[in-house]
């Protein structure tokens, strides 16, 4: 599966940072039987990667990723772990040789416009938008969308429960959202896949 397939399973993409390995599985459940089955496990946290090999293992529907890639062996290590898909908060020349030698698919964060071309270039154009809120969020996403049609948006960072909702009436021609919940230190981070709009 592709990552643009993958996003395009859930409007929702939920983030979450796992600092009790008991509570991986039971959140998996929950979450897939609430609908969101696109689930993105960030290397924050000690018993991150053996949360996802858990999750992988107990919740079959769940498509489980790894997040906060931000070094070459951390593809190794998730792949080993059983990740499905895997998305940094940037993308440098060693993640993009990483990645294009990784089992799993990958969803590159990008914040600017050069970084989006290098992104494309490298052949990507299924991209995070990071840190969302922080690079101008929707006003950011529209003007985006205009010169890089072509592109697939993922916005994260500084989303929220309360900033949600108002994302996502806003971008309904667009694709997913991811959005952070602090609470119990499960990051859920609502992650809204988007087609860049035509703005």
């Amino acid at each position: 599966m592709n990552i643009r397939e993958i996003v395009a399973m859930a409007p929702v993409i939920p983030v979450l940072t796992i600092t009790d390995l008991a509570t991986a599985v039971p959140l998996a459940r929950a979450l897939t039987a609430g609908g969101l089955c696109v689930l993105e496990i960030t290397l924050r946290t000690p018993v991150a990667l053996a949360a996802i090999e858990a999750m992988r293992k107990a919740v079959p529907d769940a498509i489980v990723g790894v997040g906060t890639l931000t070094r070459a062996v951390d593809f190794a290590a998730a792949d080993r772990a059983g990740a499905q898909f895997g998305v940094t908060p940037g993308l440098t020349p060693e993640l993009s040789s990483a990645a294009r030698g990784a089992r799993f698919p990958l969803l590159p964060g990008v914040m600017t416009p050069t970084e989006l071309i290098t992104a494309r270039a490298a052949g990507f154009n299924v991209l995070k938008l990071f840190p969302a809120q922080q690079a101008g969020g929707l006003a950011m996403l529209q003007a985006l969308g205009a010169p890089f049609p072509d592109v697939l948006f993922c916005p994260t960072g500084g989303i929220t429960r309360a900033t949600a909702a108002d994302m996502a009436d806003s971008m309904r021609d667009m694709s997913a959202l991811m959005a952070e919940d602090t609470t119990n230190k499960h990051t859920q981070q609502p992650s809204r896949n988007t087609p860049a709009p035509n703005a």
